[in-house]
Parts: C-alpha cells; sequence; structure tokens
C-alpha cells in the first residue's frame, strides 16, 4: 500500500516532450523555432499597432483582424516559454498545476480564435450582401458585445473542462506527447475514471468547433449566393476577393487542428515524431501565416505597414 501511495499522486509531475529522435539536435532545431516565434510576435504586434494608431482602421473588418492578432499573441506566447525550455535547456518537467494555468490559456485562445474567425465570417456577410446598412448593423457597441461574448464562452467551456483534471489519479511515468500540455494528452495518462473528462471535452468540442464550422460555410454559402447574382464580373471579382483573407486564415486554423485530433484519436501507431511535429504546426501555423496573409492580401494594411516602417 505503500509503494502505491508513492506511486499514485494528486499532485503530479509531468514530462514534456521535445522533437522525439532529434534530442541532439535540438539547440540547432531552435533556430527556426525562434525565427518562427519572432515572426508570429512581430507579424501579430504590428498589425495591433497599425489597427489601433491609424484612424482610417478603426473600422468593423479592423476591429475583428485585432481580435485575430490579440488571440494569436496569445497562442504563441502560451506555448513559447515551454517549447523553447526544452530546445535550450532540456527543461521537461511540468507540475500539473502549471500544466492546468497553460492549458486554460492554450485552449482558452484557441476557442477564442474559433469565435473571432466566425465573427469574421459575420462580417464579410454583412460587408457583401448589406453594404449600405454595413455600418449601422455592426456598430461599435454591437463589436464590443460580440468580443463579451466570444470571452464569456470561452471561460464558460474551458473552467469545467481543467477543474475536472483536479481530481484525477496519475500513477504512470507521465510523459506528454508534445513540448506543452494538452487536454487529451493528459487525460490519457489518468489512472482513475475520466468518463466525466471525456464528455466534457466532447461537449466542449461540439459547442466550438461543431458550432462555429457550420456558421462559417452558412456565411460563405450566403455570400456565394448573394455574389453570384452580381451581373458584372468586375463586381464579382471584387467581392470575392475581400474574403480571401478570411478563407486562408480559416483553412490554416481549422485544417491543422483537425489534423492533430484525427493524430491522437486514430494514428496511435504513428511515430512519435509525427505527433510532435503535427503539434507544432497547429500551434504555430496560424499565428506565423495570419499577419503575413493580411498583409499581403489587404491593401489598407499593407500601406500602412509600410508607412510605419518608411517613418521609422
Amino acid at each position: 500500500m505503500e509503494i502505491l501511495s508513492n506511486l499514485t499522486s494528486t499532485f503530479p509531475t509531468f514530462f514534456l516532450t521535445g522533437i522525439p529522435g532529434l534530442e541532439s539536435v535540438h539547440a540547432w532545431i531552435s533556430i527556426p523555432f525562434c525565427c518562427l516565434y519572432t515572426i508570429a510576435l512581430s507579424g501579430n504586434s504590428m498589425i495591433l499597432f497599425v489597427i489601433i494608431t491609424q484612424q482610417s482602421l478603426h473600422e468593423p473588418m479592423y476591429y475583428f483582424l485585432s481580435m485575430l492578432s490579440a488571440t494569436d499573441l496569445g497562442l504563441t506566447v502560451s506555448t513559447m516559454s515551454t517549447s523553447l525550455a526544452i530546445l535550450w535547456f532540456n527543461a521537461r518537467e511540468i507540475s500539473l498545476d502549471t500544466c492546468i494555468i497553460q492549458m486554460f490559456f492554450l485552449h482558452g485562445f484557441t476557442i477564442m480564435e474559433s469565435g473571432v474567425l466566425v465573427a469574421m465570417a459575420f462580417d464579410r456577410y454583412v460587408a457583401i450582401c448589406y453594404p449600405l446598412r454595413y455600418t449601422t448593423i455592426l456598430t461599435n457597441s454591437r463589436i464590443i458585445q460580440m468580443g463579451l461574448l466570444i470571452i464569456i464562452r470561452t471561460v464558460a467551456l474551458i473552467v469545467p473542462l481543467l477543474l475536472l483534471l483536479k481530481p484525477l489519479y496519475f500513477c504512470k511515468v507521465n510523459v506528454l506527447s508534445h513540448s506543452y500540455c494538452y487536454h487529451a494528452d493528459v487525460i490519457k495518462l489518468a489512472c482513475s475514471d475520466t468518463w466525466a473528462n471525456s464528455i466534457c471535452g466532447l461537449i466542449e468540442l461540439c459547442l466550438t468547433t461543431g458550432v462555429d464550422t457550420p456558421c462559417i460555410v452558412l456565411s460563405y454559402i450566403l455570400i456565394i449566393r448573394s455574389v453570384l447574382s452580381i451581373a458584372s464580373p468586375e463586381e464579382r471579382h471584387k467581392a470575392f476577393s475581400t474574403c480571401v483573407s478570411h478563407i486562408g486564415a480559416v483553412t490554416i486554423f481549422y485544417i491543422p487542428m483537425m489534423s492533430l485530433s484525427l493524430v491522437h484519436r486514430y494514428g496511435l501507431s504513428a511515430p512519435k515524431v509525427v505527433h510532435s511535429m503535427m503539434a507544432n504546426i497547429y500551434l504555430l501555423l496560424p499565428p506565423v501565416l495570419n499577419p503575413v496573409i493580411y498583409s499581403i492580401k489587404t491593401n489598407q494594411i499593407r500601406r500602412a505597414i509600410l508607412r510605419l516602417l518608411i517613418t521609422k
């Protein structure tokens, strides 16, 4: 019984994983990771800065873009410390409480980004289908309400999910698959019953991806129907071109997320390095590419950034 009590703990230590099989070259692998983190932090910070400081960008579309950049910054910061600590110092140990805090921000910003993408889809729908009523529908107060609703939904979904981790017992060698704490990864290591955790995780998935994805698809069905009714090919092209950046953001967010979920559920026989790479792509791709996409495809953002760089 004494041995069992030593093995079983409600305050376990977990061991994060870097790039399996490439531990000897972690220092070299950290160089591209540092570059990607730098691009994500500087790119999203620059977009936030130009939107805040440029009066001409104080419009609904750019307010939503600033929300996207803020969530991307949160996602980047929430995993950067543990990922770089592993690559630089092989600092793999993390307590359950620290793990829960990281999951709060990691999963929280993920849910928020999904909600922001829905809000941006609604913004494109109103701008294309009701252009004359655009500013009367998307007023500043309504945008603030949408932002608060995204935050409230995030907290309401994530807090019960994480509180259910506290009563669990862990009695194995608690080695996680990634360089950060991921809910599905943590509950797999529990020795006690995780039925409630799995049900809560399924509810959270249904109320985020299960709701947000159909809303985005529906918005674009209505947008396409509206655009196809426009007689002029030039006007059609112009209308569709305003959606390209958002479609890119949706693609680079949902495809890696769904791929990681599939790998966790059905790719148990896949090499560990596949799990690790998918996990890093899932969290690094959106923060790195979103600023690039919006800077290239949005003329006003591109011009504002160029003005900022030239004046410096």
